[in-house]
């Protein structure tokens, strides 16, 4: 009897441990389909970013005001200014249409600035009919005059702000750069998430030695990558026990799917596998997560889940320092 795939997260059941997290691919609709048709359980679409849409409503409100001095100046009528599909609402709009064709859950993402901004997008997301809604807190604090637990309680106040104002399960993506990662996790939640997800991935900018100027490039992930996140999946899983977890980072194979389960996670996410292979490594990567738990006799994800988690291990400290101490000794590198 094959293995049970099912799992849930955000306490939506899904078909499958594994989702399409947010990309190129996941923002728009005949991609969306195609990683639906592939087996993703649960797609996230693009993030709004605040600074983004603000750009993109300003633009859209200077060419209307372009269009009132012309009716002043000409007496005639406004020109057809045919408008662009700008700010939050073209995020609404694929949101919708999301929701209008697909039968798997969609989530928002959300990234805002100011206070009052997370609210008001998170409302007008939930509003459009996002199944969930990711958190994105992905900010680079380069003020000297800011210290840490002020940039920590303005990520909690956003979180209980967005938590108040929408309904939908709501789970935040973090970064691993908090200096006690387990206290803020807890606060995040006591704060109103209801999930979590490891890690956000900053990118940072590169240099142009011909022409002298800084330039982003994105970097895929590879299965390396994963490993930060395995680390606090497997600690966070005991600390926070009835919490949906999702890991993020470097999930290429289905053998990066089973270590995220074993250590706690509910669900994986991956982005650069597909971006790769196209949609069609979802159905890989499920293939070969069945085929592993076929060939290890677990009938579901759930016999699976925590197994290996800090809580469950018989030396939790490999977690910790034991870990850095026991890779110096052994001499063993790649």
């Amino acid at each position: 009897m094959s293995p049970q795939m099912g799992t849930s997260y955000l306490g939506l059941s899904l078909s499958g441990p594994l989702i399409a997290s947010a990309s190129p691919l996941t923002g728009r609709i005949d991609s969306l389909l195609a990683l639906e048709a592939a087996g993703a359980s649960a797609v996230v679409l693009p993030s709004l970013f605040e600074e983004e849409v603000v750009d993109e409503e300003t633009q859209l409100s200077d060419m209307m005001q372009a269009g009132e001095d012309f009716a002043e100046f000409s007496g005639g009528p406004l020109p057809d200014l045919d408008q662009p599909n700008l700010g939050a609402g073209r995020h609404r709009r694929l949101l919708k249409q999301a929701k209008d064709q697909l039968k798997i859950p969609v989530i928002a993402s959300l990234n805002a600035t100011r206070p009052g901004s997370w609210q008001r997008y998170a409302s007008e997301l939930a509003d459009a009919g996002a199944d969930a809604l990711e958190l994105n807190l992905y900010s680079v604090e380069a003020n000297p005059a800011r210290g840490a637990a002020e940039v920590e309680m303005a990520h909690l106040a956003a979180i209980e702000a967005v938590k108040i104002a929408v309904d939908i399960p709501l789970t935040v993506k973090l970064s691993p750069y908090y200096s006690a990662l387990s206290t803020f996790a807890s606060l995040a939640v006591d704060a109103g998430a209801d999930g979590l997800v490891l890690f956000n991935r900053f990118y940072a900018p590169d240099l142009d030695l011909d022409d002298l100027r800084l330039f982003a490039r994105a970097e895929l992930s590879d299965p390396d990558d994963q490993r930060l996140a395995l680390r606090w999946l497997g600690i966070l899983r005991g600390q926070l026990p009835e919490v949906s977890l999702a890991c993020t980072s470097g999930v290429h194979t289905g053998t990066e799917v089973v270590k995220a389960i074993l250590v706690g996670a509910n669900i994986a996410c991956t982005t650069s596998a597909v971006l790769r292979r196209g949609p069609e490594a979802i159905t890989e990567i499920l293939g070969e997560t069945e085929r592993w738990l076929d060939e290890h006799g677990y009938a579901s994800f759930d016999e699976l889940r925590g197994a290996m988690s800090a809580a469950s291990v018989p030396d939790p400290s490999t977690y910790e320092r034991a870990q850095y101490q026991a890779v110096l000794k052994s001499g063993r590198h790649r």
